[in-house]
């Protein structure tokens, strides 16, 4: 079915796997022209699959220098930006387009070039959390503006809509049935909920079981979404969002000394971090605590505060991610060679053989101990319902669809996170595309299974303290 109309034009700029994995289910649920859409991108590949579709390609890369130059004649009034770029600033793409009142949509929050890894950054001032900081401080700005959705594909994105569904599911089954749950603006009461349901701990628990026909070669960074982009924000320092239940910070873990205050970071990359999580599927599992953006905006949004802006309640919130083997074989590579990425990249796209992504949100701490909800979708279903898609990429486009429609029909918002969108409109866009959607309980706590072989320390008395999920 076709969700929306749109007779502005649409820019695509970037056409890397989430690009070209896109492109047909805009085409499929929105009533829009080829000739309509264009794609500006700094990398031939994918240049082919523009064709097949009959939508002009612009091969150019967008800078500081040339970006506002190069966009300008392509969007006016009406028209709509998709942003699915890596290098290029999203505060500054954000700018433009409130100015040339243009709708907007990104899936993370982007730095210009090097801006991950700036030495003469602190790892404050290089975080998602400063990143994030900076996108939304453009509210004011914007107020009343077009639309500009930041950080909204499948995490950041769609798992926030998990969260909201999961909260409702949780309140029915321990017998708090939430007859009319609140719009996504009043925050207030969506925290007041959590509050009430004693939700500790929310993790993004995801596991990829891909498997391709061509194993990993030493020299070769291997994964099924971008390489770019794991590499990226995996070498940013870990981030999470802080509870309000949490004892104690880790030794190694800071405060920002600015803005909302939802969030720490520790002294060491992401993807040299490792959590204990729990999927349906995989079971107990150990994680990559990647810094992701939703890790800060889920803290933030469910925060409840007194009547003297003091913190009463507010959940930890992190990513939890065991990617595909080979991806892990090329962290552990990376890694060892200082954090220099390896000469050869693969996208792992046709090759793969069988496999699935879990990817879902673990809600504890509550009156039944933990909840997985999410979506399990295989290689087999991917290639069924969409051509130029794996399993992981699938849950990130239709994600993009979704918000892209959404801001269609919500056009004059200014800036709007994903916790801030209606999530039963997006998770109907998106059903038809994310396999199972199944909702499960679990017993599980980080303290299970620990004893002589795990001799850290932990705390036994609250097994949802950071302390317990963290693997030293």
């Amino acid at each position: 079915m076709k969700h929306a109309a749109f007779a502005g034009r649409l820019v695509m700029l970037g056409f890397g796997s989430i690009g070209q994995g896109v492109l047909p289910l805009i085409l499929r649920h929105i009533d829009i022209a080829p000739d309509r859409i264009t794609i500006v991108t700094a990398e031939e590949r994918g240049q082919e699959v523009a064709a097949e579709y009959g939508i002009r390609f612009i091969l150019q890369a967008a800078t500081r220098d040339n970006f506002a130059d190069l966009l300008t004649p392509l969007l006016g009034k009406g028209d709509f930006l998709l942003n699915l770029s890596v290098d290029v600033s999203s505060v500054e793409l954000m700018k433009l387009c409130q100015k040339l009142d243009v709708l907007y949509l990104d899936t993370v929050v982007e730095p210009w070039a090097g801006g991950y890894t700036d030495p003469a950054l602190t790892p404050s001032q290089r975080s998602n959390y400063a990143m994030r900081e900076e996108a939304i401080a453009l509210r004011e700005m914007a107020q009343g503006g077009p639309t500009s959705i930041t950080a909204h594909g499948a995490n950041p994105g769609l798992v926030s809509h998990f969260v909201k569904q999961a909260m409702l599911d949780i309140a029915r089954d321990t017998g708090a049935p939430i007859a009319n749950p609140p719009p996504a603006q009043d925050r207030a009461a969506w925290a007041a909920i959590a509050e009430r349901l004693g939700i500790k701990v929310i993790h993004i628990a995801e596991r990829d079981t891909q498997v391709g026909s061509q194993p990993k070669k030493p020299g070769e960074f291997v994964n099924t979404w971008s390489v770019d982009g794991f590499v990226g924000e995996g070498s940013q320092p870990a981030e999470l969002g802080w509870g309000s239940h949490e004892k104690a910070l880790p030794p190694d873990g800071y405060r920002h000394g600015f803005g909302c205050d939802a969030a720490i970071y520790l002294m060491r990359p992401g993807a040299s971090t490792r959590v204990r999580s729990w999927t349906p599927l995989e079971g107990p599992m150990h994680g990559f605590l990647i810094t992701h953006n939703e890790s800060i905006s889920l803290a933030d949004y469910y925060t409840v505060r007194d009547a003297d802006g003091a913190v009463r309640y507010r959940p930890t919130a992190h990513y939890a991610y065991h990617p595909c083997d080979d991806a892990v074989l090329s962290i552990h590579e990376l890694a060892g060679k200082n954090w220099e990425m390896q000469p050869e990249k693969r996208l792992m796209t046709d090759e793969i053989l069988r496999g699935m992504d879990e990817l879902g949100v673990l809600l504890m701490g509550h009156a039944k101990g933990a909840y997985w909800y999410g979506s399990r979708l295989t290689i087999e279903q991917a290639r069924k319902l969409v051509p130029h898609n794996n399993a992981t990429s699938l849950q990130v486009t239709v994600a993009v669809l979704a918000g892209v429609i959404w801001a269609m029909e919500n056009p004059r918002l200014g800036v709007v996170e994903s916790d801030e969108m209606d999530h039963a409109r997006i998770l109907e866009i998106c059903a038809p595309y994310l396999g199972e959607v199944v909702g499960v309980y679990s017993d599980w706590t980080p303290l299970q299974g620990r004893g002589v072989l795990f001799p850290e320390a932990v705390d036994g008395q609250d097994p949802w303290q950071f302390a317990n999920f963290r693997v030293t």
